[in-house]
């Protein structure tokens, strides 16, 4: 119990460090890279408007910065869907978490976000074990998520 009470204090302590190394503003509109490719190759500027993502600009954002420190597998920005890969804390190469983030509203709303966390560890053969997570870890993934979409939202309101 204390392992997992560990583990879920040191995701969110990476996620607080994944946030603070995050400070831009955002206008809550959809995300598109510089050079005018869209986030899931829709294609260039000059073909037309961007179409709008489906869900909450700020709740988006939110989630791929507090989750930055993970890597990718797989993101929807129009059905609101991060999943992450796989990721070991050095400190503890023998566990490993992955996340996946639904987002479920257009709204900045608590209940418009949804995450699982899940996690592994080495068994005595060396193979990788499904172990369970604390319903802790996933809110405080919520919390940090929510955190950040908000730091997001006032930013905008105060420039």
């Amino acid at each position: 119990m204390a392992l997992m009470r560990k583990a879920s204090v040191m995701l969110a302590a990476c996620g607080a460090l994944a946030l603070a190394g995050c400070a831009h503003g955002d206008s809550g509109k959809p995300y598109q890279a510089s050079s005018g490719f869209h986030l899931m190759g829709g294609g260039h500027a000059a073909r037309g408007p961007a179409p709008a993502i489906g869900v909450n600009g700020y709740l988006w954002r939110a989630t791929l910065d507090t989750l930055a420190f993970m890597p990718l597998a797989s993101a929807d920005p129009y059905g609101g869907i991060v999943i992450t890969d796989w990721y070991s804390f050095p400190e503890q190469p023998g566990e490993r978490f992955k996340a996946t983030v639904y987002i479920l509203d257009t709204r900045l709303r608590a209940d418009g976000l949804n995450v699982t966390v899940f996690k592994q560890v080495h068994d005595a053969s060396g193979a990788w074990v499904d172990a369970a997570t604390s319903d802790q870890t996933s809110t405080d993934v919520e919390n940090a998520i929510l955190t950040r979409a908000r730091q997001l939202r006032l930013s905008n309101v105060t420039n």
